[in-house]
């Protein structure tokens, strides 16, 4: 039961397949209620079910509450997060990306290591107790979550029963827009990303079970995770950091399509890995890609789809990504019981990787081109600023209004080749 308690740590946990597969009800709920609500009653589903297997007589028990409503609690919180981000920030967004995906290998190395302290202390009930009044601060981040007042416009302001009879005949808002599937980008990230998680998830899970192997201590090996985690925490702020340079940021697709296939490279790399030296600097590199990776997927697919779509596009997103990741670790495992082999288990992990950074960098480089006529000179990281920050502040408002798109990543908007 201790090891079932402390399994939400991990990013391929079911807690969090789970969550993730409640994407398109969290897309449903933000664009009906918005994500200040949301956010603070998925912070109460969290501490709920931290709560409950506090008071679990099984480990069916603990998965249903840890697994479905802690799952569906996170789930709550993680959309909202990522859809305030795009409201909040315009030019300086992926910067803001990097930082905020910087959270998750912190509690990476944290979490853990704070689960064996609280288990010592006051035994697994007492640890998942805590855990529960802990994730009781999603509500207050929730609450922080303050919506944007937009300018008004002075038409509005001179003829206000015009503005009101416009209102009225604005189409209603579509709860999950499913109108993304007819936009090339987006239909390439999707397949794209769907291929990634299938081996994305698998060295990181893998990776302790193989140093055991080696005949490592099992502090010694599960030291490979905390210096994975470490250099995620870096890696994800600097790569936003560089995403966000007005050179950069037009082409931030082939950007992520670099870190993927820098991920895939090393999974191979590392498959031929026979010593703990040699894992330690796979980690090393593969905390490096990963972070890279962590940071860029979703400032990639703000940029496709925009402000009005993305919160749609990400449940949907979020919905294909949990289906593959229920398939590949264990896929995986299957593969290591038939070989009794860690290195094919590397090597098919770093292969679809690649394959993956193949799909979204061909698919955007042939199939997705900017209009000839949008004038460059004039443009800041692929679109005007000012435009830019005006349609974050109309998005907040519930207005129909679509943010500009970077050149050369915009698929629904750009022209086929």
């Amino acid at each position: 039961m201790q090891q079932a308690a402390w399994c939400s740590t991990f990013p391929s946990s079911p807690m969090s397949s789970y969550g993730a597969a409640r994407g398109p009800l969290c897309s449903v709920l933000v664009n009906k209620f918005g994500c200040r609500p949301v956010m603070m009653v998925g912070g109460l589903f969290a501490s709920l079910g931290m709560v409950l297997a506090s008071l679990a007589t099984s480990i069916i028990h603990i998965y249903i509450c840890t697994g479905v409503i802690t799952g569906l609690g996170l789930a709550l919180n993680f959309q909202p997060s990522l859809i305030m981000l795009n409201r909040y920030f315009s030019e300086k967004r992926p910067l803001a990306n990097g930082l905020s995906a910087a959270g998750s290998p912190v509690a990476l190395c944290c979490l853990s290591p704070l689960g064996q302290v609280l288990q010592y202390h006051y035994g697994w009930r007492g640890g998942f107790l805590i855990l529960g009044g802990l994730l009781l601060n999603c509500c207050a981040c929730g609450a922080l979550m303050r919506p944007l007042v937009g300018p008004k416009k002075p038409q509005d302001q001179e003829l206000p029963a015009v503005g009101e009879a416009e209102r009225k005949l604005k189409p209603k808002k579509k709860l999950l827009d499913f109108s993304v599937f007819k936009d090339r980008g987006f239909l390439i990230y999707a397949i794209a990303a769907s291929i990634m998680v299938l081996g994305l998830f698998v060295p990181p899970v893998f990776v302790v079970s193989y140093a055991k192997e080696m005949g490592n201590e099992d502090t010694k090996s599960a030291l490979l995770l905390t210096i994975l985690g470490f250099i995620d925490i870096f890696a994800r702020p600097t790569c936003g950091l560089i995403a966000g340079m007005k050179w950069v940021r037009p082409r931030c697709v082939y950007l992520f399509s670099f870190a993927i296939l820098f991920n895939g490279i090393t999974d191979v790399i590392s498959s031929q890995a026979t010593d703990y030296p040699g894992l330690v600097v796979f980690c090393i590199f593969f905390g490096l890609s990963y972070g890279m990776v962590g940071a860029l997927q979703f400032e990639v697919l703000m940029a496709i789809v925009g402000t009005k779509k993305f919160s749609s596009a990400l449940g949907l997103v979020l919905l294909m990504e949990a289906i593959a990741v229920l398939v590949g670790p264990p896929g995986a495992g299957r593969l290591l019981d038939a070989t009794h082999n860690y290195m094919y288990v590397f090597l098919l992990a770093g292969c679809e990787v690649i394959l993956a950074s193949i799909v979204i960098c061909m698919g955007n480089f042939l199939c997705i081109k900017k209009k000839p006529d949008e004038p460059e000179a004039h443009l800041e990281n692929g679109a005007p600023v000012e435009m830019e920050k005006l349609n974050s502040l109309l998005e907040a408002e519930g207005g129909e209004h679509e943010r500009a798109q970077p050149a050369g990543v915009r698929g629904g908007a750009a022209e086929a080749k």
